[in-house]
């Protein structure tokens, strides 16, 4: 095993598994539902739901990796036997089909973010900015290119001295950022007005139908789960590693830096409302996402005049570096199984599967009314939550309870005497299908 790779330490493998975790959805998407959900009384029940929902699918992922220590294909036929083998073998094709969907109209969005941050470096030098920012297509090319040959770059460098290497300077890198940058927002006028609604909640909304499936999906989606990522990352995982705390802690990083964000972009979207920018349409609905971040941040930061220049740039590369260490785990699976099933070798499965993944993307670029939003939509309100229905079912039914409690004893002999244990095995079987099988049903309806 020590060929295929594996995390030095608990600390890289937190911070890896984290950085999967905390990408746009969680520094820009849950601000975005906190401010439209009521505050603080989404944030209470994102919380609650992360830890009810997301981790025991987390833990579910964590578990079926180490248990084969393999990419995704080779380990769901592992816990399926001879009877679920097949079922096995078409989740994990299905898993890494969608990683590689999701990377694919991720990578464009997270383009516009490296063109924002080059825009800005342009602007402090003296250069003319128009071309970085101007949303042309040969622009949007340029840079999704630009973030791929990093993604890839990361993968093909390996476990340790790749995704390990960047990602325990990477995240650390992140929180100062966003610490600084709140920080600073904090100071300007129209911030406070940002700060109580994030901070004073509005309970009342707590019973709403919307507020309670917008908190189970962000829960959902924000840890990276039903594609495979958490599932190839445990692979990397030490057998002597206790993997319930590895995991809680991985959920608590992904909350942290959740609640972090909001605490940054809330008040910043109403300084910028105070500088005459505006964030609300005609009926007092927030703007859409990537009107917020690509149009509000910028004239908020144009605002601010010199000091602003600087604001745009560490605001960009910080969203920059949230996309990267998620792009990377999306890549990574489906090269694990080109390097352990094919036995083709990781520089090489890296950049050839990068590329054509790339290539997929500019058939989006090229066509993006008729399919960004279908891809998207595809990937991450259908395929996720079904797979990961068909993780808890593999789990929770097919795998033999022996030889799950065995796996978990190899990181905590005393596993069989726990409170994890009692609970877990039953809440995976029963109650985490039937959550998401709810968020399912909401996206047909």
């Amino acid at each position: 095993m020590a060929a295929r790779g594996e995390f030095s330490s608990r600390t890289a493998f937190v911070l890896a598994a984290s950085g999967s975790a905390i990408g746009l959805g969680n520094i820009w998407g849950f601000p975005i539902k906190v401010a439209s959900n009521g505050g603080g009384a989404f944030v209470f029940t994102y919380i609650i739901l992360t830890f009810l929902l997301a981790y025991p699918i987390l833990m579910a992922e964590l578990l079926i990796g180490r248990n084969a220590k393999a990419d995704t294909v080779k380990s769901m036929v592992k816990i399926g036997g001879k009877k679920s083998r097949g079922l096995g073998a078409l989740t994990g094709y299905w898993g890494m089909l969608t990683a590689s969907l999701i990377l694919s109209f991720y990578a464009i969005i997270a383009g516009g973010m490296l063109s924002h941050a080059s825009g800005s470096v342009a602007n402090l030098v003296g250069l003319p900015v128009n071309w970085f920012v101007n949303d042309s297509m040969l622009g949007t090319i340029v840079f999704c290119a630009a973030f791929f040959v990093l993604t890839i770059g990361v993968v093909a460098s390996g476990v340790a001295s790749g995704i390990e290497k960047w990602s325990t300077r990477l995240m650390p890198l992140l929180i100062l950022l966003i610490i600084a940058l709140i920080v600073y927002i904090a100071t300007l006028p129209g911030a406070s007005e940002g700060w109580a609604i994030y901070l004073q909640p509005d309970f009342s909304k707590i019973t709403e139908p919307s507020l309670v499936l917008d908190a189970l999906g962000q829960a959902f989606f924000s840890l990276s789960l039903g594609v495979g990522t958490m599932m190839v990352y445990g692979s990397y995982v030490s057998k002597s590693e206790n993997l319930p705390k590895l995991g809680a802690t991985v959920a608590g990083m992904d909350i942290g830096i959740a609640v972090l964000a909001g605490m940054l972009v809330i008040p910043a979207m109403y300084v910028a409302q105070y500088n005459g920018v505006v964030i609300f349409d005609d009926k007092g609905q927030l703007l859409q996402s990537t009107d917020l971040i690509f149009n509000v941040m910028p004239s908020l930061f144009s605002s601010m005049g010199g000091t602003g220049i600087i604001v745009s740039l560490i605001f960009f590369v910080l969203m920059s570096i949230a996309a990267l260490t998620s792009s990377i785990s999306m890549l990574e699976v489906p090269v694990a199984y080109a390097s352990d099933s094919l036995g083709i070798t990781r520089k090489k499965s890296a950049w050839l599967i990068g590329l054509g993944i790339f290539a997929f993307s500019l058939v989006i670029i090229f066509n993006s009314a008729a399919l960004f939003g279908l891809v998207v939509n595809f990937a991450t309100e259908f395929s996720e939550p079904l797979i990961g229905i068909l993780f808890c079912i593999f789990v929770g039914w097919i795998w033999q309870r022996n030889a799950l409690l065995a796996e978990l004893k190899q990181g905590s002999p005393d596993m069989e005497n726990t409170l994890f244990w009692k609970i877990w095995p039953s809440y995976v079987r029963f109650v985490c299908p039937a959550i998401v099988l709810v968020l399912l049903l909401r996206s047909f309806l």
